[in-house]
């Protein structure tokens, strides 16, 4: 009967990539909700009113909610999370991200321009948008790796 409780409770353990990935998308929504606060702090700084912003806080929350519950899930070894964050998050969350920078770099903007023209606030954002993005890429790659993919099926 122990061997039966010992082999349920380690297949429960994630490997440290599963685990790694699911630090990785907590620490995109941590970024995210930094960049949010920013962002809503500056429209609020510019007379934008409070009203305006509930929506879009809303739903910034929510996501950010979502993301919390999928990455706990991933984590607990729920391959529906793994499939869901990779989708949702993974691609149209990325894609949410980098449409902006990516239009404005084909349009012919220079980033040793926008560097140089930048104020504190502006770089800050941008370095967290940085980690942002390279925390959900490095969470992808992680949540596909073989022994990931063992554990999911395991699981």
């Amino acid at each position: 009967m122990s061997t039966l409780i010992e082999s349920r409770t380690t297949q429960q353990v994630p490997p440290p990539v599963v685990h790694t990935a699911a630090m990785l998308w907590l620490a995109a929504v941590a970024f995210g909700a930094f960049e949010a606060v920013l962002m809503i702090g500056g429209l609020l700084f510019e007379g934008t009113p409070v009203l305006e912003l509930l929506p879009q806080a809303g739903f910034r929350l929510a996501v950010f909610a979502g993301a919390v519950f999928l990455a706990l899930r991933l984590k607990d070894g729920a391959n529906w999370a793994r499939w869901t964050l990779a989708g949702t998050l993974g691609v149209f969350g990325t894609l949410s991200l980098v449409i902006e920078p990516v239009r404005w770099l084909l349009a012919g903007g220079s980033i040793g321009e926008a560097v140089a023209a930048a104020d504190a606030m502006e770089l800050v954002f941008a370095g967290s948008r940085i980690l942002h993005v390279l925390a959900v890429l490095g969470a992808l790659a992680l949540m596909f790796q073989p022994r990931a993919n063992a554990y999911f099926r395991s699981a």
